[in-house]
């Protein structure tokens, strides 16, 4: 007790005056903020913020007080504060962009080594023609490449290692308003992440990044990191129309209606797109999504709402092609040996979803979701490698029952001068799946390899606490999660397989953050987090006495910086797996194969050149990525070691926006054995440029790969036979990129709100 009065003592300020700073939810500051000060009478004061964001109230009395600021473009936050006992500094940041809002002015500042932020104004500025483009804004070290140019999940690699698409290796785990992307079990590989298609761009709201396994509210997938998109809630207008066209045969529509109704956001849009790509064979790309949203205040800081999103896609694929006859000039870069080759997907979700913000400052979130998905996909990579009569070609299907909630309560508390933050939680996820794998001739299955009804479930709890002290310039948290995961397999095809496995895993989590001193624009940052991906439900069953669960552990330390309109973050980082994941191409499954690590660093900025011009960039440099253990060093490969990203983004500037943005890797290895067989890097340019006619009508113009580039998205290593009397030969199959694309299109907005 004595050593609490006294920290209370050492860091108050004068008697009957407190000050506080206002910022947004990237850390920069909001000048022009309006503070209200209440007692549970009346209201004390009003302040507003200056220039670096700074107020202060004088002549306030002993007692217990509601603190608020609100400000444009902003979604007001309130705290409540005890004065004098704790709150000699009172800092209020705001945690939502307003939807209201269409001129967010984006400079992407780094929060810190941990966490990035995306808003809103890039998503809704940008022509996107494809759905892969949304994943590839997000930048922050990862590297994204389509897999066979269509409708296809993308390839995600980070950190040094593939991650396929998205679940394995540590996994990249993606979140649509809590709604985990990531399916377990899948037909195409661990994780797949082709849920993602059905999310329209001009929907989103923001997109918040953790680089690495280090909050204990998210489990599964999360190794690498997480990536949470959140939708809007409601559109600035009644109605909102995009029409856009391309080369390619590109087309695409989004057209939304969001009425005004008292207590109540709300919204109905849709999308519909097709092109047919640079391909040979015509992608024949088609997506079609209607998502929509209700969203009722039930009172003062309470509200609930459901959503809905549909989305359904068919394509034809080119495959990945033997690079080796494209630079022969045997075969076109755009060619293909398959013409059957693409996919096709439906998928619905229903979810809903409850907050309350109570006046002690606590708060309450639910959710819950219901998901059906049905899912086709036709591949062909070793052409008659294993069958030369009648080719190699294969279908995989997932047919998918899904459900899950989330609850999470947070509880600020105060010990003496030291203020904290204490959450909760507990997640559900539950997968009834009917999983296939069949030899193909063109789209009809002739051959049953695998089939089998699969039921994942994995629950989970977690706490986490927060601490504030020394007046906010020591940040410590630490957190702890369990999940425990139930798989049962019914196997159609060798019902000796069936049976049912547990695995449970614990993980902990721990960071510090500290700026030495306030008049020093420098914070130093440690960050610990444990990690898990789990592995296919039919792997665990048929070889039980192999590893069910993978762990990540993540080390990381590092600054961050802020001088006034620049901003900087470094840190060096080290990731050990307890297990790499790898596919076993005869049942479409992954099994677990040793132990690796990676080390290396990152560099992010961000730098406000005038009031409406910004640019940032980042760097991903691994150092090294190997194997542990063995007589030899065996090298991760298939995932580039330098990642770069760069955009210079002008918002509201005379009716103008617009963004030129830079994303580059290099070489990297294919073989972990042999240096000489590398996939070459690339390094892309693209230009969204938009011009605001009146309030109603917006002219919109992007040019995807501006420098018309050369290169592959995604570069593989095996063998194949590409006609029944061909060679066996070991060679690089790439997917290409696209070549410089142009897209004009027209944004229509009727009915402000």
């Amino acid at each position: 007790m004595k050593l609490a009065w006294f920290v209370t003592l050492l860091l108050s300020a004068q008697p009957g005056q407190f000050n506080g700073r206002i910022t947004d939810p990237q850390g920069r500051a909001v000048p022009g903020a309006v503070v209200h000060l209440r007692d549970a009478q009346a209201e004390i004061g009003v302040a507003t913020s200056d220039a670096s964001g700074a107020y202060s109230f004088r002549g306030v009395s002993p007692g217990v007080y509601s603190l608020s600021a609100e400000a444009p473009g902003f979604i007001a936050v309130s705290r409540e504060i005890h004065f004098p006992d704790v709150d000699t500094t009172a800092d209020l940041q705001f945690q939502r962009i307003s939807v209201r809002n269409q001129s967010v002015v984006i400079a992407a500042k780094v929060l810190e080594p941990g966490v990035d932020l995306r808003n809103a104004e890039v998503f809704n500025r940008t022509l996107f023609t494809r759905d892969d483009q949304v994943l590839q804004q997000l930048n922050a070290g990862i590297d994204a490449g389509q897999h066979e140019g269509g409708g296809k999940s993308l390839e995600i690699r980070r950190f040094g290692f593939n991650l396929d698409h998205g679940g394995v290796n540590g996994g990249l785990k993606i979140l649509v308003d809590d709604v985990q992307q990531n399916q377990g079990t899948q037909g195409h590989g661990q994780g797949y992440l082709g849920a993602l298609k059905a999310l329209s761009p001009e929907l989103i709201q923001e997109v918040s990044m953790i680089n690495g396994p280090f909050s204990a509210e998210y489990g599964d997938f999360s190794g690498l990191g997480v990536v949470h998109i959140r939708q809007r809630e409601s559109l600035p207008d009644a109605f909102t129309a995009r029409l856009q066209g391309g080369n390619f045969d590109t087309g695409r529509g989004f057209l939304a209606f969001s009425p005004d109704v008292t207590r109540v956001d709300s919204y109905l849009a849709y999308e519909g797109s097709y092109t047919d790509g640079p391909f040979r064979s015509p992608g024949r790309y088609r997506r079609d999504n209607v998502n929509a949203n209700y969203t009722r205040t039930l009172g003062a800081n309470q509200k609930a709402g459901v959503r809905f999103i549909f989305g359904r896609n068919n394509f034809y694929s080119s495959g990945q092609i033997p690079l080796d006859l494209v630079a022969s000039g045997q075969l076109d870069r755009f060619g293909y040996i398959d013409p059957s080759d693409g996919g096709r997907v439906k998928l619905g979700t229903l979810s809903g979803y409850y907050s309350r913000a109570f006046t002690n400052g606590d708060t309450l979130r639910a959710d819950g979701f219901l998901g059906r998905s049905l899912f086709d996909l036709y591949s062909n990579f070793t052409y008659y490698l294993n069958d030369p009569a009648n080719g190699d070609a294969f279908q995989q299907h997932d047919s998918r029952l899904q459900q899950g909630a989330n609850a999470q309560y947070m509880h600020p508390q105060h010990f003496g001068a030291v203020l904290a933050n204490f959450t909760a939680g507990a997640n559900f996820h539950d997968n009834q799946i009917n999983v296939g794998l069949y030899a193909r001739q063109a789209r009809v299955p002739i051959e049953v390899t695998t089939r089998a009804h699969a039921h994942v479930t994995n629950e989970a709890g977690y706490a986490q606490e927060s601490l504030s002290l020394f007046n906010g310039r020591l940040l410590a948290g630490a957190g702890v999660r369990f999940d425990e995961f139930r798989y049962g397999v019914l196997d159609q095809v060798f019902p000796a397989r069936s049976g049912v496995q547990w695995a449970g895993r614990w993980q902990g989590k721990g960071n510090l953050a500290l700026t030495p001193a306030r008049r020093l624009p420098l914070t130093l940052h440690v960050n610990y987090g444990r990690g898990i991906n789990s592995v296919d439900a039919r792997g665990v069953v048929q070889m039980p006495g192999q590893p069910r669960l993978a762990t990540t552990d993540f080390y990381q330390a590092g600054t961050s910086s802020n001088f006034g309109r620049l901003s900087i973050s470094t840190d060096l980082f080290l990731i050990d797996h307890s297990n790499e994941q790898v596919y076993i191409p005869d049942d479409g499954s992954f099994e677990f194969k040793g132990p690796s690590r990676a080390y290396g660093f990152e560099a992010k900025s961000s730098v406000e050149l005038t009031q409406h011009l910004s640019l940032n960039g980042g760097i991903t440099k691994i150092s090294n990525a190997f194997f542990l253990g063995g007589d030899h060093r065996i090298y991760v490969d298939s995932a580039p070691h330098f990642v770069a990203n760069a955009a210079l983004t002008l918002a509201s500037w005379n009716r103008w926006s617009g963004s030129l943005r830079m994303r580059a890797i290099n070489h990297y290895r294919l073989d972990g054995e042999d240096p000489s067989i590398v996939a070459s890097g690339h390094t892309v340019f693209d230009l969204g440029i938009a011009r605001q006619i009146n309030r109603r009508l917006e002219l919109n113009l992007s040019f995807d790969n501006l420098t018309n580039r050369d290169y592959y998205e995604t570069q593989n290593y095996f063998e194949s036979r590409v006609t029944p009397d061909a060679p066996v030969l070991a060679r690089i199959h790439g997917t290409p990129g696209y070549p410089l694309s142009a897209v004009a299109g027209i944004t229509m907005r009727f009915g402000a709100r």
